[in-house]
């Protein structure tokens, strides 16, 4: 094998971290080797991409290639392989973020190409493969037969976030009402914990990117206690869209207050099974949050999508 086919970019992100766990649950250590046949049946893939993901581990310093010999690892650290893959794993998440911020920005079209997307990011075909494999995850992209990908309708304008909550006031209070909605004791615990510290800060403290930390473990809460599993997948891709690409909003201090307080009304109910009531309450907490619409919608939105030509 040359060195120029050795320096050949790949970028099988999933796979490299694969190899990376099967490394640490084995035990191996630095100069240890790692034969292709055996991580080819670890990871159940052929040797090719085998070899791909172990250049890109070669290029991150996690392995060494010897000539004749194959791969060694390099690190001898359980703590720096997890390192390593942290930092793979935010090589996909920056890209997928790029491709995000410019579609949110109409940098690039609704419908698109990998081609397109590797001759516009000048990386590889497997690293946008991998990026939309994270965005089809969060509901933002979905793939059309062929080889085209279309964007999913994102929270970029007024009627978008409109039709959001729309679409929250039919399925969130119903989510509650099914049968065998489930509270976990746990997780209500901690929540109602995170939302008292939060109501307890200095008026006007309270910062946008904390509350809706706290506002989506509230709203995931509910979604994942619903019994109906489509009603449930629904709600739980929704909610990723709106922290996907709902970044920024300006709500006064009162308000937010206010929300948060609702939302330990409602889990007051949930956990003494009132289901109904914390249903009707959900109804009312999803209204008043549309309360300040437009101009409270429209500062939410980052100003190259503010009215949006479409």
């Amino acid at each position: 094998m040359t060195d120029t086919k050795r320096g050949t970019r790949t970028n099988h992100i999933s796979l490299a971290q694969q190899i990376i766990d099967a490394a640490l649950e084995r035990g191996l250590k630095q100069g240890d080797h790692l034969p292709e046949k055996l991580f080819s049946d670890i990871c159940g893939v052929s040797r090719t991409p085998i070899r791909s993901a172990f250049k890109l581990l070669e290029e991150k310093g996690i392995l060494q290639w010897q000539a004749e010999q194959g791969y060694f690892l390099e690190l001898d650290r359980a703590g720096e392989l997890l390192d390593v893959a942290r930092n793979i794993e935010d090589m996909e998440q920056s890209l997928a973020s790029r491709i995000l911020a410019d579609r949110t920005a109409r940098r690039i079209p609704e419908t698109h190409t990998v081609s397109a997307l590797v001759r516009k990011y000048k990386v590889s075909r497997y690293a946008v493969l991998n990026a939309l494999k994270i965005l089809s995850q969060d509901g933002i992209v979905a793939q059309l037969p062929g080889r085209t990908w279309v964007f999913q309708p994102l929270l970029d304008s007024p009627k978008a976030i409109d039709e959001s909550l729309a679409f929250r006031l039919e399925l969130e209070p119903q989510a509650i009402r099914t049968p065998g909605f489930s509270v976990n004791s746990k997780k209500a615990g901690l929540l109602r914990e995170r939302t008292n510290e939060m109501l307890e800060t200095r008026e006007g403290r309270i910062t946008a990117r904390g509350f809706m930390t706290v506002d989506t473990e509230f709203h995931n809460f509910i979604a994942e206690g619903s019994a109906n599993r489509f009603i449930r997948g629904s709600l739980l891709t929704h909610l990723r869209l709106r922290q996907t690409t709902q970044k920024d909003f300006s709500v006064p201090d009162f308000r937010l207050r206010q929300s948060l307080r609702e939302h330990l009304e409602i889990l007051d109910n949930l956990e003494r099974n009132l289901f109904e009531v914390a249903a009707d309450l959900m109804v009312l907490h999803l209204r008043r949050s549309g309360i300040g619409r437009p101009d409270a919608v429209s500062r939410a939105i980052p100003p190259l999508m503010r009215n949006p030509r479409s």
